[in-house]
């Protein structure tokens, strides 16, 4: 075999040969490394070699190409869809979460403020809890926009019971400026919203099995069987070599 810069294969085999020695000789070094292995390392030549016996081989990329174009993807959504489906669950999830938030950074602890007069009144802070409904609605909005996608029961079947909390919750969602269109989608009306009692805003989002509530949960298991269904995009080739058709890199890759 002929190989780059007339290395031919008795070239090879010496080098080979003398890397495996595990003896020394008069012309080894420091640790038994061979000096004039080492230096055949240091001139390139020793790349030459290796570019000479294997440059030739391209079997084991043409597997790799036959494993992409003969590989089966059990999962019912592509990629790209259940990244998209799984981003907005999260971000439905967190917005219902900042409602939910009973600690001191909670958006319904009422705040004390002082007018001009040195008057002072204490009440809940309502643009700051328009602002989080608000981000809540939209997200909600963006999950079912998203979901419409999918084919994956376990994401529809989440997304259908989040539809259903909110149409049991219809009536009380409008007494707040909140109002479900015929498309299930949310829309909210900030001068009714600043009008309404506050005590049932916080009641709708801010408790354990408030709708807030629920509606995390409905987020979290459509973010959970999107998941779970991107894990079956991961199979294996008819040559029994894993094709990683989903993973980390490969969401980032797809969506940007």
């Amino acid at each position: 075999m002929i190989g780059i810069s007339n290395y031919d294969s008795n070239s090879i085999n010496t080098l080979f040969s003398g890397l495996s020695n595990g003896s020394r000789t008069s012309n080894s070094g420091l640790l038994g490394i061979n000096i004039a292995d080492y230096s055949a390392i240091r001139t390139g030549s020793y790349f030459k070699l290796m570019k000479a016996y294997y440059g030739g081989n391209d079997s084991a990329s043409k597997i790799v190409e036959t494993n992409k174009k003969t590989s089966t993807s059990t999962a019912k959504d592509d990629t790209k869809t259940l990244a998209k489906i799984e981003d907005a669950a999260e971000e439905l999830k967190g917005a219902s979460d900042a409602l939910l938030d009973k600690t001191k950074k909670s958006v319904f602890n009422k705040v004390t403020t002082t007018d001009a007069k040195g008057n002072t009144t204490t009440d809940y802070d309502k643009d700051a809890i328009y602002k989080k409904v608000s981000a809540f609605v939209d997200s909600y909005n963006n999950l079912l926009k998203k979901s419409e996608d999918s084919n994956t029961n376990g994401i529809l079947n989440a997304v259908s019971s989040m539809v259903r909390t909110t149409d049991s919750n219809e009536k009380l969602l409008s007494k707040v400026g909140i109002t479900v269109g015929v498309d299930n989608k949310l829309s909210i009306d900030e001068d009714t919203f600043k009008k309404a009692d506050m005590s049932l805003v916080k009641s709708l989002f801010n408790g354990n099995g408030s709708y807030g509530y629920q509606v995390s949960a409905k987020a979290s298991l459509a973010d959970y069987y999107a998941e779970r269904e991107a894990s079956r995009g991961n199979t294996y080739g008819n040559t029994g070599t894993y094709t990683y058709n989903y993973n980390t890199g490969e969401i980032y890759n797809t969506t940007t």
